[in-house]
């Protein structure tokens, strides 16, 4: 794990505790509010579908969630590289493999921890449980118990039985092996492969390379004993056995000799400079072992320039990460309908992502990881944050599945379908890890100006150990010591850097500014004294202005408008310096913003206009492309109101201005979200559903995001502060450490 990304025993059992144990749950999709509801849902309306699903089976796919429904199981006999600690230890990965399909491609999953060491035992449970499921993800099951496992239950059930382990690594590798040799100009089936590791990824790997056109004696596989090659006897097996070449070679070190490819899945280390040296021209590395790789790019590049790298880790590039593949590979077979997974369908997925990697990538994932990603040796697998995967890889896997004839349920259109999946997107997860990535690449010291309460001391330590800047907190050292103590993180203290009055030496000059902003606004030189080192909110702003920090998170203990006041003394964020505050409602994979829900208590037609302008540059900022939408409780003119008039006409402010945005108003939430209400409304200017919402007050701002964070449980950020000169976020009494440092995040990507 990368240094600048620390995760600590504490954190880790922390997240996995609250708020409740586990890491996912289960949800009612239909309604369950009333009688009939329930006796819809089970007696007697429930007999219907029994009945119909026992005359014909393949409606089970119609009536409940085995069409979307993969089961994660293990006995825990390889977990990650902790080794055989049992089927009960494996559950939190399991149960994480679940959140990745949801996650990424809306496949519903639930995890199966099976306390048997016995493969037949394993077989028999995974075989009877086959009717609640469309695939079965088999995970951390050790070599060669796995082959066995595997090769069994995909010959005895019709649906996807899948080894991620094994396959999920294999197609990554690949993709990359593809786009790699693309760039270096050779054929896989002239290249010399040598493989270090021959267990469940090893195999699986060689096996999807040579089913991809590479010669079986240009393969030459090793494991700790050295070389597999005909003849050999100790420690082999029949799936070795499969993959011994003939070849002189006995050694690792022999075998790299004039190699064109190396794929490592074994340990740290284990290739050496001169194995890399005595590689072919243009060598290409796959050193994948995790945590740590077989060698380091920095290593293989220091002696091999000319080496294409790729790893397991995020923090270098090209990293070779299965959640490319089991969720997408997964969407594509389950929507088919499909009886396996078959090798068509695994080199389909394969080059897709190859082809994927080649495009021109959008803005968003620019923005997203802070740079522009172009196809090349340090870019040759999609980022796996790449919104395209969910409507690019199923519909290839889908077609290789129909081609095959492994699909119950082909699909005829596949432009309708490809439109199906871009509605799975989840624009919030990818919003947030786009923002977390671009804070990476700014570095920014951020200052937490309220080191006396335990939730932004939370943030703060997160802040650093995610490897998103330094954390400079203002507080006293004891009280902020005691507290972490007390919170069981007694060892980030000394991560932290304390800030205060007492240890600055900058204290003259931040009074020597202060009072020269106030001296004609009533304060005198003690007050301003007090003001500098005595106030928390006031000394962080100093700070921030005079460049001792990047950015600033206040808020958390004071309320909104005295820190907007305090911070005024300071910094220019009042209404007539044209700040606005934009708040972030993430629910059911929607992004909406609402402005102004901070500054302006009843702004005219003109601030409305100025404060749609920068809701638009928040939503930009946030790698959305605005649609702004003035609300009301009328629509275009309807019911006439002198309340809502300024909303009829900030739309009119706005063409004068000539943006460069879509806009419209004024009229009622529904019109403004619902397309099938838009539709009413054929001269709308808006091409979509809005997500920025310009509302009349700040009440009314404060109404609308209260109840739908109570009621409808969105996840609330903000408000975002825009439109000042310093990257300053002020978050709510109620934030949680969490959503302190998602407006840390924002500060450090100066959103707004």
């Amino acid at each position: 794990m990368s240094k600048k990304n620390r995760v600590t025993d504490e954190e880790a059992l922390s997240y996995h505790l609250d708020p409740t144990p586990g890491k996912l749950e289960i949800n009612a999709s239909t309604p369950m509010a009333t009688q009939r509801d329930l006796s819809l849902a089970y007696s007697p309306g429930v007999a219907v579908p029994v009945e119909a699903i026992a005359a014909n089976p393949e409606t089970a796919y119609d009536y409940t969630t085995k069409g979307n429904m993969v089961a994660v199981i293990s006995n825990g006999t390889a977990i990650l590289g902790l080794g055989n600690l049992g089927a009960l230890a494996s559950k939190p990965v399991m149960e994480g493999k679940s959140v990745l399909f949801k996650r990424f491609a809306d496949v519903n999953s639930i995890d199966l921890e099976l306390d048997t060491e016995d493969p037949e035992e394993f077989i028999s449970a995974v075989r009877l449980m086959g009717p609640s499921f469309g695939g079965i993800n088999l995970e951390d099951i050790k070599a060669p118990e796995c082959f066995i496992i595997e090769q069994r239950l995909r010959e005895v059930m019709d649906i996807p039985v899948f080894h991620d382990d094994q396959h999920g690594t294999a197609v990554i590798c690949a993709a990359g092996l593809l786009n790699a040799l693309h760039l270096t100009g050779k054929k896989i089936e002239e290249c010399k492969i040598v493989l270090n590791g021959a267990g469940a990824a090893g195999i699986a790997c060689i096996e999807l390379i040579k089913a991809m056109g590479a010669k079986h004696d240009n393969c030459i596989a090793c494991d700790t004993k050295g070389v597999i090659y005909q003849g050999r006897t100790e420690g082999m097996n029949q799936w070795k056995s499969a993959h011994a070449a003939k070849t002189t070679d006995r050694t690792l070190e022999e075998a790299m000799t004039g190699a064109d490819v190396f794929l490592g899945v074994s340990a740290k280390g284990a290739v050496t400079q001169d194995m890399v040296k005595s590689m072919a021209d243009n060598p290409v590395i796959f050193a994948m072992a995790n945590p740590d790789p077989e060698i380091t790019p920095e290593d293989a590049h220091e002696v091999r320039p000319d080496a294409i790298v790729a790893t397991g880790r995020s923090d270098y590039p090209n990293q070779v990460n299965n959640v490319l593949c089991f969720p997408y590979l997964f969407r594509g077979a389950l929507d088919i309908r499909a009886r396996t997974i078959n090798d068509a369908m695994k080199i389909a997925c394969a080059e897709a992502l190859a082809k994927l990697a080649r495009e021109d990538v959008p803005d968003e994932v620019a923005v997203a990881y802070g740079q522009k990603l172009t196809f090349g040796r340090d870019y040759i697998i999609p980022t796996p944050f790449d919104p395209r995967l969910i409507y690019t890889i199923p519909p290839a896997v889908a077609h290789a599945g129909i081609d095959t004839a492994v699909a119950r349920k082909p699909i005829v259109d596949f432009d309708a379908y490809t439109v199906s999946l871009r509605s799975r997107m989840d624009p919030t997860a990818s919003m947030l890890e786009g923002l977390h990535n671009r804070a990476k690449t700014k570095n920014a010291r951020m200052i937490f100006a309220e080191g006396d309460d335990i939730r932004v001391l939370r943030a703060a330590v997160a802040y650093q150990r995610s490897g998103l800047g330094q954390a400079l907190v203002v507080g006293r050292e004891d009280d902020v010591k005691a507290k972490l103590t007390a919170a069981g993180m007694e060892d980030s203290y000394r991560e932290l850097s304390i800030v205060n009055a007492r240890n600055t030496e900058h204290l003259d000059t931040y009074r020597s500014f202060l009072y020269s902003r106030l001296q004609r606004k009533g304060y005198d030189a003690q007050d301003v004294h007090r003001l500098a080192s005595r106030d928390r909110h006031v000394f962080s702003a100093l700070m921030l202005a005079h460049g001792h920090g990047d950015g600033l998170i206040t808020g958390a203990t004071r309320k909104s408008a005295h820190v907007l006041e305090l911070l005024n003394h300071v910094l220019d964020v009042s209404p007539e310096d044209g700040a606005v505050g934009v708040t972030a409602l993430l629910r059911n994979g929607r992004i909406v913003l609402i402005a102004d829900t901070l500054v302006h208590e009843w702004p005219d037609e003109h601030t409305l206009a100025d404060i749609a302008e920068r809701g638009a540059a928040t939503a930009r900022s946030l790698g959305l492309e605005p649609r702004v939408a003035f609300v009301s409780f009328s629509t275009f003119g309807y019911p006439v109101s002198e309340r809502a008039e300024k909303m009829h006409i900030a739309p009119k402010v706005l063409d004068e201005r000539g943006v460069d945005f879509e806009y419209d108003g004024e009229m009622t939430v529904d019109v403004a979200m619902n397309l099938d209400v838009m539709a009413s409304y054929p001269f709308c200017r808006l091409s979509g559903p809005a997500n920025v919402l310009v509302v009349p007050a700040r009440h009314s701002s404060s109404i609308s995001v209260k109840l739908m964070q109570e009621m409808g449980g969105a996840t609330v950020i903000g408000p975002i502060l825009s439109g000042v000169d310093h990257p300053v976020q002020i978050c709510s009494t109620t934030s949680t450490s969490n959503d302190i440092l998602n407006m840390a995040v924002m500060a450090a990507c100066n959103v707004g």
